[in-house]
């Protein structure tokens, strides 16, 4: 076969099948082109997902008659400038993107106009392409004597027809116009954004907030919702020049899957599995593995660190230091989440009250008295408890109902945590109250200063023991069993190498591995928790998530999996009456344990109904 060069559409239409694989992809590349034309307001309308018609349309700054032309060329673009020696820097970009492909990309497979007005021009003027053929520019009418770009898109593949076989239905290509929307508007919460899908309006916002930080909040509760924001943590750090903000969930606030998980690069979407890979490693001990975190995180740092053209869609990122990134994240989340404090999910206690609203009678059987026939107390490893003398007895043959309401001893017995000041008389000034009764011996009812607290007991106590046991373990090291005959484990190369290049950070976690030849692992010794292992599975989990991640999440993991089961076991359980003075030492340590919002699962271990909310229940405000 000769070698021959292609003909223009046959280039056009194969740079249309690399940046605009669905209507999303058209929407995504034609509102980061008003974005970076300085648009205040942007306004998306799709009809049969995108097929039929797309209209982008902003008030940027426009595009003159004479480059109206010039837009539809491939690889021509206004987002790059010379430096003093006329050359240009690929490596600091500071638009969205330069690939200069998308317009002439979407003229070559459908009917195409643009209509422009350039600012103090007099005469707005349109420029059509089908299938690749030029019209124009024409004059064409503008509204209001204002600038601004509309790009109309009719018949999206039109020109390649075997491209509508892989669309998916129209709803579903909808969707991801409205998710790709709804990332770009997360980006830019300075911008307001209106998307029509079929005549129906699904997302209208505008700039709030008095500086950038009340924007981004504002914009985040718009596009994820008022919980989201309302259950989130501020992530705001920085390391080497490199700066994270955003909000971060918290952990009983997660859902079901990765799709509320956003990571922005100078303003840019991506997806990058380094954010899935962080989210997995910061959160691993406070969820379980099948709940994701919602993540709205925003990295801010110089342009030329990253490059943001290695993607024909721009969709993706490579970070010049991808460590020094992955760290930032962890680092930066692992420490919300280790100094928030006591925090209950909004959206819980909404839904409890709702549910509460929902009954015509309430009928809450309370437990009798503190004490039940095997009482076993509740006594935290650093706190000198002792019962006072005669309590348990005393619990036992309380016959009153009103024993499960008896006055809280905690103030009898330690002195109250400084982080929480001088001791009080008013115990209900603490974050979690005073202990007022237990219910069906599983949850304990605690009065606040501005309401109540429902504490899961066993999940509360589960959490308790997992930190002391971890903090435990990190100041004694991980006890490791040898092997008498090192494992062989025969793996590819590459895999072996990435073992290899982290087989100091394995030990610290007490797993020894060692080269033993090309394609081949020496395992000279385990984790003693983990008991007997199957260190060929355990070696090619980690394999991949160094792969995946370039972080083995595995081994910590299995570790963690371990100590939660051991805290399960030697948790109080549900069923187990305690007294006034136990309840009160458990909202206590809570109070001073970090992560004690939720179990080692992720569920919450309180729920917290304020009395404003209580009053509205029951009609008195």
């Amino acid at each position: 076969m000769t070698i021959a060069r292609l003909p223009p559409d046959a280039i056009n239409q194969i740079a249309a099948g690399e940046v605009i694989e669905r209507p999303a992809a058209a929407v995504k590349e034609l509102v980061e082109n008003a974005l970076d034309a300085g648009a205040s307001s942007i306004r998306i309308l799709a009809e049969d997902g995108g097929i039929t018609r797309l209209l982008v349309e902003d008030d940027g700054g426009g595009i003159s008659r004479d480059q109206l032309s010039l837009a539809v060329e491939r690889h021509a673009t206004s987002k790059l400038a010379p430096d003093a020696n006329g050359h240009l820097d690929l490596l600091n970009i500071v638009t969205m993107g330069f690939r200069g492909e998308a317009l002439p990309s979407i003229g070559a497979i459908a009917r195409l106009a643009i209509t422009s007005r350039a600012k103090d021009a007099d005469q707005a003027w349109t420029l059509r392409v089908e299938g690749g053929v030029i019209e124009g520019p024409m004059p064409a009418p503008w509204p209001n004597n204002r600038s601004g770009t509309r790009v109309e898109v009719r018949d999206l593949f039109f020109a390649t027809p075997a491209r509508l076989n892989f669309m998916k239905s129209a709803r579903s290509e909808s969707l991801a116009i409205s998710d790709m929307v709804k990332r770009l508007a997360l980006s830019r919460p300075d911008v307001a954004f209106t998307l029509d899908l079929d005549g129906r309006s699904a997302l209208k916002v505008v700039p709030e907030g008095v500086d950038a930080a009340g924007q981004r909040s504002a914009r985040v509760a718009a596009i994820l919702g008022r919980d989201a924001a309302a259950d989130a943590l501020v992530i705001d750090t920085e390391r080497a020049e490199v700066r994270l903000t955003g909000l971060a969930g918290l952990p009983t606030a997660a859902r079901g899957d990765a799709r509320h998980q956003h990571l922005f690069v100078n303003g840019r979407p991506v997806k990058d599995p380094l954010l899935k890979g962080a989210a997995r490693a910061a959160y691993q001990d406070v969820l379980a593995r099948d709940r994701h975190p919602v993540l709205a995180l925003f990295l801010e740092m110089d342009p030329k660190l990253v490059d943001v053209n290695v993607h024909p869609a721009k969709t993706e990122v490579r970070f010049r230091d991808p460590a020094l990134v992955r760290g930032l994240v962890i680092g930066a989340l692992r420490h919300a989440l280790g100094s928030s404090g006591i925090r209950s999910p909004q959206a819980l206690g909404q839904a409890t009250l709702g549910a509460l609203g929902a009954q015509t009678g309430f009928g809450m059987p309370w437990s009798r008295g503190g004490g039940g026939g095997n009482l076993s107390p509740y006594r935290p490893s650093h706190l000198p408890y002792q019962p006072p003398a005669g309590a348990i007895e005393a619990g036992r043959e309380a016959g009153s109902l009103l024993s499960g309401f008896a006055e809280p001893m905690a103030r009898t017995s330690f002195e109250a945590p400084t982080d929480f000041g001088a001791p009080v008389e008013d115990e209900t000034s603490f974050p979690l109250g005073a202990a007022k009764a237990q219910l069906h011996a599983t949850y304990v009812i605690a009065e606040t200063s501005d309401g109540l607290v429902i504490v899961d007991q066993h999940a509360a106590h589960e959490r308790l023991t997992l930190e002391r046991m971890k903090a435990a373990m990190e100041g004694q090291g991980i006890a490791r069993q040898p092997s008498l005959i090192p494992d062989i484990i025969e793996m590819e190369e590459a895999d072996c190498e990435r073992l290899l290049a982290r087989a100091d950070e394995f030990a610290r976690f007490g797993l020894g591995i060692e080269n033993f030849g090309r394609g081949a692992i020496a395992v000279t010794e385990t984790p003693a928790i983990l008991g007997k292992v199957n260190t060929h599975k355990l070696l090619q989990d980690l394999a991949d998530d160094l792969a995946a991640y370039d972080e083995g999440l595995s081994l910590k993991e299995r570790i963690d999996e371990v100590l939660a089961t051991m805290a399960c076991h030697g948790s109080v359980r549900a069923g187990r009456h305690l007294s006034a003075d136990e309840m009160n030492f458990l909202l206590r340590d809570m109070e001073r344990t970090p992560r004690s919002g939720q179990c080692n699962h992720g569920r919450p271990t309180f729920v917290k109904l304020s009395l404003s909310d209580i009053e509205r229940l029951f009609g008195r405000k």
